[in-house]
């Protein structure tokens, strides 16, 4: 059994039930687990390895509860449309992928959320063109060393059905299903600690069917059952209430607003997260924080699309379970986590409170420190996962430093984990995942970035421009 000790940093922010920020603090990690957390003066004087943290404040890895890696191939375009107008234009350009692609575009992806902050990071990875499977990205992830999530998207309603995205990009829906259960035994890590997991994904109301939808729920359900050896933790995600042309489509289509429309289908529950949220009434937000229902919310693609303000604190204060998304780069066009954290409070911050009926900005409608419990424990707790997002004995050894002595923070340690927030987002200097140095003086360990970044270039290119991919 091997060990690692970090020492010395200034600033140790826990995450733990009391909330513990520890001066000159540390930890000692035995394998993948954390076994001690204090003042470096309580801890072991050795260790087969030794991180000096001096200069540094260490928090949690940060976890992203919703992205779709694919769309780094694709920032950037249909700049001005909203939400249905945006898909649109990309479907076709993400029809022309293929595993290469997928691959290539979630190395890319993984590694600007590492280089972020993040060390768990899911995807919603919902077309398969041209042979992708979602194999790919999960070597893409292994190869990273990220803690994943994938989940096995889907559309099979196409145009010619009443839904949105094209026909070319549509699976037939026995297809989808054979393949998620194949997915699910072959990647599904269930126990503590596991660096896979696979949840079942249909895309949104407006490109799968009722069916689908019911029968992805009974089998992710089905997987906690003796007769499949009650493997469990196999987790439900869509997209859901995202836009006002999403809620009018389902009035029209299904003749209810879409949160009753997936709570008739049984997509509510504490084994379902749902992305964006952003339109719901306040007997919506109850029915959510009763049954344990989640939400992966993503502020900047929200803005990006003119989506509108998620009511992340009414969530808070009814009990619902809320993490961070960066959501597709497409949307965002960046998969930076801790700046993701950032324009959740400056965005809760100009959202405002209602009060008789008008809304007011609310300086104090979201904290720093509020902030950071959405990148962490609210992501792990949106995962369904009691081993990540604190750092604590027992808990994973996901651990991220950044160096306080640079320009960006100059006048603000004073406060160090504001400084985080508050100021400029910057890269981690330091991450380990599962007990692994994956980042270390700002580099990711083992990656050779700039053949990856041309690589990746040159098929957004060629996808862009609708030629042969290279």
């Amino acid at each position: 059994m091997s060990t690692l000790l970090l020492k010395n940093a200034d600033l140790l922010v826990t995450m733990d039930g009391t909330r513990r920020r520890i001066a000159d603090g540390g930890l000692l990690v035995r394998d993948n687990v954390i076994e001690q957390v204090g003042p470096t003066a309580e801890l072991p004087a050795s260790a087969d390895r030794i991180i000096d943290a001096r200069g540094m404040a260490i928090l949690p890895g940060l976890v992203n509860t919703h992205h779709h890696l694919y769309q780094t191939l694709t920032r950037c375009l249909a700049q001005d449309d909203g939400l249905f107008g945006w898909l649109r234009t990309l479907y076709p350009i993400w029809a022309r992928m293929n595993g290469e692609a997928v691959y290539v575009s979630a190395k890319v992806g993984l590694a600007e959320l590492l280089l972020s902050g993040c060390t768990t990071s899911s995807d919603h990875l919902y077309l398969y063109p041209n042979g992708s499977r979602i194999d790919d990205e999960i070597q893409a992830a292994q190869e990273i060393g990220i803690r994943f999530h994938a989940t096995r998207g889907s559309m099979s309603l196409g145009e010619s059905q009443g839904g949105l995205p094209p026909d070319s990009v549509v699976e037939e829906e026995r297809a989808i299903l054979a393949d998620c259960q194949r997915a699910i035994e072959t990647f599904h890590q269930a126990g503590r600690y596991g660096m896979v997991r696979v949840a079942l994904a249909p895309c949104s109301p407006f490109s799968v069917s009722a069916d689908l939808m019911r029968e992805s729920a009974a089998m992710a359900r089905a997987y906690s059952t003796p007769e499949h050896g009650g493997v469990g933790g196999v987790r439900l995600h869509t997209h859901l209430a995202e836009t006002l042309d999403e809620e009018q489509f389902c009035l029209e289509t299904f003749g209810q607003r879409p949160v009753a429309y997936v709570e008739s289908l049984g997509w509510t529950g504490e084994d379902v997260w749902h992305a964006h949220c952003v339109h719901m009434s306040d007997a919506e937000i109850s029915l959510f924080a009763r049954t344990g229902t989640g939400v992966a919310h993503c502020p900047s693609s929200n803005m990006r699309l003119a989506s509108g303000i998620a009511p992340v604190v009414a969530w808070r204060q009814s009990g619902v379970r809320v993490g961070l998304g960066v959501d597709g780069s497409a949307s965002n066009d960046s998969s930076h986590m801790l700046a993701e954290a950032r324009q959740a409070m400056l965005l809760q911050r100009v959202g405002g409170r209602v009060a008789g009926g008008v809304s007011r900005p609310d300086a104090g409608a979201m904290s720093a420190q509020q902030a950071l419990e959405l990148a962490t424990l609210g992501g792990a707790s949106v995962l369904g996962r009691d081993d990540i997002g604190a750092l604590a004995p027992g808990m994973a050894a996901d651990f991220i430093g950044y160096r306080l002595e640079r320009l960006d923070f100059a006048g603000a340690l004073h406060d160090p984990l504001a400084a985080l927030v508050f100021c400029t987002p910057v890269n981690v200097d330091l991450s380990v995942v599962n007990g692994r140095v994956r980042v270390q003086e700002g580099q990711i360990v083992d990656i050779e970035l700039p053949p990856l970044i041309q690589r990746h270039n040159a098929i957004s290119w060629a996808m862009i421009r609708d030629e042969k991919l290279p």
